[in-house]
């Protein structure tokens, strides 16, 4: 907890800063950071266009034999397209976490690199496969 923080909750009457610090040091603080890292991959993915639009999942073109699961323009999107880009998102979010824990384990050195390497190669994934979607999308 910060100073500034510690010193005006210590002004508060007791029993107020005890629920401060309670407050401040419970798991909700995790839970509401989760929830609301949550929410801001949901919207980041298209989650909002998919509840509202409500597309279709994918496609089979009985043309050509083959299922679309990316809409191949970028003014829409089908049901797919959100899962996908939510999976992405997620997956380049565990990466950045897994890199912000390598830093806190600097007097282990081996399990630190080893925590680097998976992190920067799962950001490094997420960040090559979302740039394919958008290609696919763009052609």
């Amino acid at each position: 907890m910060s100073g500034k923080i510690k010193k005006s909750s210590e002004n508060l009457s007791f029993s107020l800063s005890r629920w401060f610090r309670k407050m401040s040091t419970a798991p909700t603080t995790a839970i509401i950071t989760i929830v609301g890292l949550s929410y801001a991959v949901f919207l980041f993915g298209g989650g909002l266009y998919t509840l509202i639009n409500q597309p279709v999942s994918a496609y089979y073109d009985p043309n050509s034999q083959q299922f679309y699961f990316l809409y191949p323009d970028l003014s829409e999107q089908f049901g797919a397209d959100t899962v996908i880009s939510v999976a992405l998102y997620s997956l380049g979010f565990i990466g950045l976490l897994t890199i912000y824990q390598s830093t806190k384990s600097a007097n282990k050195p081996r399990q630190a690199y080893m925590l680097l390497i998976v992190g920067v190669a799962l950001l490094l994934l997420a960040y090559i496969f979302l740039e394919s979607s958008m290609i696919i999308k763009g052609a």
